[in-house]
């Protein structure tokens, strides 16, 4: 029987007084925890599994309530989400939602929140983000010991395998030589008059051995892409999900750091 494996863990960081981010995974939250030790749950797969981060904005009020109430709503309705459609009017309610709690408490105008993510069905996994967290895939998974599946660890299947992002940073073009910017373009709430949103949607195919990795600019920040398709091609769960926490901590840990490795088991 096919099976679902989600590690995953959230962190403040070094830097931050608390933690922001939340994280949903199916009918499981965690909203401004810390939790240092990665967390691996199991589900069949069969019923639309949503597994997503969302970071609330720095410099604004209540960036944890607002991230809070996107993946509580997230992780309520995740079993319709069963469609493109479905999804992308899911993200717009979650829109409405943050700037409907502010309008009814002033402490909470202009809290906000970006969030990214995946739903696994039976037959594919929908991609989604408003903001600039963010979903990776990588083609050849590795086994629950943390090789690469079918590997003998000195030439591991899948090892020239690249990370491919899938998600769409909502951030202004950069610079010549510049790698992050902490400016999105586009949140949920987040602004003092309600602003409609464009969620970024996609689906592919499920396909047997791809892995999904879904983290905040907390842990893309500090830690490069080659880096991370580096972790995910030597570890698989939680080992992956701890070395590349380790690695935006070695970094400095400049944020909040909130990640989860999606794969399919049989």
């Amino acid at each position: 029987m096919a099976y679902i494996v989600v590690s995953a863990l959230s962190h403040t960081g070094l830097q931050r007084d608390r933690n922001e981010d939340s994280l949903v995974i199916g009918p499981w939250t965690l909203c401004s925890t810390v939790t240092e030790s990665p967390q691996t749950l199991l589900f069949p797969l069969g019923t639309p599994l949503v597994v997503a981060v969302a970071d609330g904005l720095g410099g604004h009020p209540a960036g944890e309530v607002a991230s809070a109430m996107v993946v509580r709503r997230l992780s309520r309705i995740g079993p319709d989400l069963d469609s493109e459609e479905a999804v992308r009017d899911a993200l717009e309610g979650c829109n409405r939602a943050v700037y409907g709690a502010a309008d009814d408490d002033p402490d909470l105008i202009m809290m906000g929140t970006t969030v990214a993510g995946v739903v696994v069905t039976e037959a594919s996994v929908l991609t989604f983000n408003v903001g600039d967290s963010r979903v990776y895939a990588m083609d050849g998974a590795a086994d629950e010991g943390g090789a690469p599946a079918g590997g003998d660890g000195e030439n591991p299947a899948g090892e020239c395998a690249a990370l491919r992002e899938l998600s769409v940073d909502d951030n202004p073009p950069l610079a010549p030589g510049q790698r992050t910017t902490a400016v999105v373009t586009q949140t949920l709430g987040g602004t003092p008059d309600f602003t409609p949103v464009e969620p970024h949607v996609s689906s592919a195919p499920l396909a047997a051995g791809t892995r999904h990795l879904v983290c905040t600019d907390g842990l893309t920040d500090p830690v490069p892409d080659d880096a991370l398709g580096d972790v995910l091609r030597e570890h698989a769960d939680g080992r992956a999900a701890f070395e590349m926490w380790k690695s935006a901590m070695d970094a400095g840990g400049p944020d909040n750091i909130t990640l989860a490795v999606i794969r399919i088991g049989e």
